[in-house]
């Protein structure tokens, strides 16, 4: 399964704008509220997020409404920002990679859902500071009653295939040796097939053709949809824009197919099992298999 996806909540759209079913859910015993510290969630000895009771709500702190899973209602503290950035400590990753598939998926929704309130306090319009509504699901202006809606970017990643082999790439900033698909995000007035040309094009000097869509993901660090592709290849000549990528080089399937189990004296390091990189690789050693 694709890391953030298969979750079980039921976001109850029908309830946001019903004031008596907020109400009824908030005073509901079994509701909860996820533990976050600075976006990050706290985990038990099995890898699950830990709820609170909505009596540990800090005063003034307005709960945002995720839904129902198994029929209880579930919340999250909104947080003010301070301007500093959120940034993903390893005890993130590493709760991630044994966090179950549903605790993640709510998980993702949760962090986006309160990331995107903390950077999003002022009108786009007018610059007013803006309001909570829709149980959390929107803000609206009180001086031009403009209303915002939580935000999803999309963004490409993409293998470029050429006779038996992907192009992977690494950024100077990641891990010793670890390297992943080309990604960007899609810019306006482009289609899905377009970005993926320019992106492989602009960060490998590869030209591409034909373009698969394979699957996508929510990534919530902070709120992309990430839209994965297989792309043909017409030419394996790599020309980098240093400015993007540090190293780039086209991998076997046997080289790729090392990597995902994590096997000794491989040649590189594939993505967390999380990441839908890892999940596109996996995709195309099982496709592309002889």
């Amino acid at each position: 399964m694709i890391g953030f996806t298969g979750g079980t909540l039921d976001r109850a759209d029908r309830e946001r704008e019903d004031p008596a079913a907020l109400a009824a859910a908030l005073a509901n015993p079994d509701a909860r509220l996820l533990r976050l510290r600075a976006l990050e969630p706290e985990v038990d000895a099995a890898g699950h997020m830990v709820w609170d009771t909505l009596d540990t709500l800090p005063a003034g702190v307005t709960p945002l409404f995720l839904g129902y899973d198994a029929g209880l209602p579930r919340f999250v503290a909104s947080l003010d920002s301070d301007g500093s950035p959120v940034t993903r400590s390893p005890n993130l990753m590493g709760a991630l990679a044994a966090m179950p598939a549903a605790d993640a998926a709510t998980y993702a929704a949760a962090r986006s859902l309160t990331d995107w309130h903390r950077r999003h306090r002022f009108c786009a319009n007018c610059g007013t500071p803006t309001e909570p509504i829709r149980a959390g699901w929107a803000r609206r202006c009180p001086n031009c009653t403009t209303q915002h809606f939580p935000r999803t970017d999309p963004v490409v990643i993409m293998l470029a295939e050429h006779q038996g082999r992907v192009l992977l790439g690494r950024q100077a900033s990641w891990a010793p040796g670890r390297y992943s698909a080309l990604a960007g995000f899609v810019e306006v007035g482009e289609s899905l097939e377009e970005a993926v040309r320019r992106e492989v094009l602009e960060e490998a000097g590869v030209p591409v053709g034909t373009v698969r869509y394979v699957a996508s993901q929510p990534w919530p660090f902070p709120s992309q949809l990430m839209l994965a592709c297989v792309a043909e290849a017409l030419d394996d000549a790599i020309s980098l824009d240093t400015n993007e990528l540090e190293d780039a080089f086209w991998a076997t399937r046997d080289e790729v197919a090392g990597a995902l189990a994590r096997s000794e004296g491989v040649r590189f390091d594939a993505p967390p099992d999380y990441a839908i990189a890892y999940s596109l690789l996996a995709h195309w050693v099982t496709s592309s298999a002889p």
